[in-house]
């Protein structure tokens, strides 16, 4: 048997002093609902602290804040904060004043503040949208209605009716308590619509007559009068070049008005019925021997045997008889239409 001796070695530990220099920490007491406790802390390093920015979304310094009539703010961002247009106008709450720019259309006006053309011709008593021009002050209610100072004796179910709107409607945007108006003061009447104005009873009836069978075969002969003829829609364009009996269309708005070209005296009144498709239309004989002719009106304003003027009202644009979108069909006969040598989609001054 052999016997193996193993050898130990002894290999004493050191252990630091209290204050030692690798050991960093130290004591120190705090007290926690009354009762000491331990814990440890490099007196070298500094404790961290709490964040001291308010804004939970720093990155968007600088931004203006949306308030919703001045007293709640309004959402910051939408989903994963993307922003949201703060700029738009017509959602405060509160009636604005626009002044109009280079370029602007009424209907992108009324597009960008979200309320209707007409909203914006009520608030501002504007009879003609031709009169809304560059440097125009428009005032623009913040919905789509009316804009009403209120008299003595008006009620809110007064209102109600006069345009159309809900009582609770009128009573929750204008914040009315107790059904409460004040003469004088200025409210809006959201989905309002003026009242149509009434028609006064013409002083005359306008007497129809005659047919297609007195108005001339002939398409273009005769020589052109230059000059002679004016445009019966002053600002219409041209949407059709010559086409049937020597006519052209000219576009334009539904009960634009349709002046004679020349003088002459009314031959054909027809201010309904299908009529050959020509529908509600109006032949002028004139003094050189020409007629003219204007049809798909939607009002006839002129009698059989009365004598017109050259630029006299005689009818208004419509589509009635066999015609697709509002236009006047206007032809010539015994003469060339003034209007044939004119550009599609243009305006033209007849020659």
């Amino acid at each position: 048997m052999v016997v193996t001796t193993g050898i130990f070695f002894v290999v004493p530990l050191f252990f630091p002093n209290a204050a030692g220099a690798f050991w960093p920490f130290e004591k120190i007491q705090a007290q926690t609902d009354g009762a000491s406790s331990t814990f440890l802390h490099d007196s070298r390093l500094s404790l961290l602290e709490p964040a001291q920015n308010f804004d939970p979304r720093p990155s968007t310094a600088g931004e203006v804040l949306a308030l919703s009539g001045d007293q709640a703010l309004l959402p910051g961002g939408g989903p994963e904060a993307i922003p949201v247009d703060t700029q738009k106008t017509g959602s405060s709450g509160k009636i604005e004043v626009y002044v109009v720019k280079d370029g602007d259309s009424l209907s992108a006006i009324a597009a960008k503040h979200n309320v209707t053309t007409n909203t914006i011709l009520w608030a501002n008593n504007i009879k003609d949208p031709k009169l809304v021009k560059t440097g125009t002050e428009l005032v623009i209610l913040p919905v789509s209605g009316v804009r009403h100072t209120v008299a003595k004796g008006d009620t809110i179910a007064g209102l109600g009716k006069k345009y159309g709107a809900k009582i609770e409607d009128i009573i929750a945007f204008n914040g009315i308590v107790q059904g409460a108006l004040t003469a004088g003061e200025t409210i809006v009447v959201p989905g309002g619509q003026l009242p149509k104005a009434k028609t006064q009873t013409a002083v005359k009836a306008v007497k129809s007559g005659g047919g297609l069978s007195t108005i001339q075969a002939t398409t273009s002969t005769g020589t052109a009068t230059s000059g002679y003829f004016e445009n019966p829609v002053p600002g219409s364009i041209v949407t059709q070049k010559i086409h049937g009996w020597n006519g052209v269309d000219l576009g334009a708005s539904s009960g634009t008005p349709v002046y004679a070209a020349a003088a002459g005296t009314v031959i054909v009144s027809r201010g309904s019925g299908w009529n050959g498709g020509y529908g509600n239309y109006v032949v002028i004989k004139h003094g050189n021997g020409t007629q003219t002719l204007y049809s798909h009106l939607s009002a006839v304003t002129a009698s059989v045997g009365d004598t017109v003027a050259k630029g006299q009202r005689i009818g208004a644009v419509g589509k009635t008889g066999s015609a697709t979108g509002f236009h006047l069909h206007f032809e010539v006969r015994g003469a060339t239409n003034p209007f044939s040598g004119c550009t599609l989609l243009k305006a033209c001054v007849p020659n």
